[in-house]
């Protein structure tokens, strides 16, 4: 059975995803970006340069008509598109950033014919996908960091925007 996605919604979506994980990196209390519950967890703030890169990685290399993430090098191939923030990066400027990207990459996603989204291409995993499938995954990725990133913010004693949201709604 098929099914029609649409693609405009699902960059709207990886935006909303996004304007919460910039407003979480505003969120968190002055200078504990690099806050690390356990030792063998990544930091606050290595986690949003992770979101950051890996969607720009991916979207580039999905702009740029890459269909096999499997092959050799395609993580180093990635690279080319990650930004060169400073480590000391202010938490405004983080976000902004976060904002910025990812209103590019959806800009020139959005300029693609459907066609694009219908071929098929590889995962990292070696699995068969659409172009669509991999841009739904890229959202998915980073709906998972950002709900680590909202596990940080709650053992700081802050409520993540989702749930002020709807606390303000009610």
């Amino acid at each position: 059975m098929d099914f029609m996605v649409r693609l405009d919604q699902i960059l709207d979506s990886w935006k909303a995803v996004r304007a919460d994980v910039a407003q979480a990196v505003l969120d968190m209390p002055a200078g504990e970006l690099s806050f690390r519950p356990t030792p063998d967890l990544m930091t606050y703030g290595e986690l949003a340069r992770h979101i950051l890169n890996a969607g720009r990685g991916l979207a580039g290399l999905l702009l740029d008509g890459e269909d096999n993430l499997a092959a050799p090098g395609a993580r180093d191939r990635m690279k080319k598109y990650f930004l060169p923030l400073a480590d000391d990066v202010s938490p405004a400027d983080f976000a902004r950033e976060l904002n910025r990207s990812v209103e590019t990459d959806c800009a020139a996603l959005a300029g693609r014919p459907p066609e694009f989204f219908a071929e098929m291409m590889t995962r990292f995993d070696g699995q068969r996908i659409t172009r669509m499938e991999m841009l739904l995954f890229t959202k998915e990725h980073e709906l998972t960091h950002r709900s680590q990133m909202f596990t940080y913010l709650r053992l700081k004693g802050v409520v993540p925007p989702t749930t002020r949201r709807k606390m303000a709604a009610k």
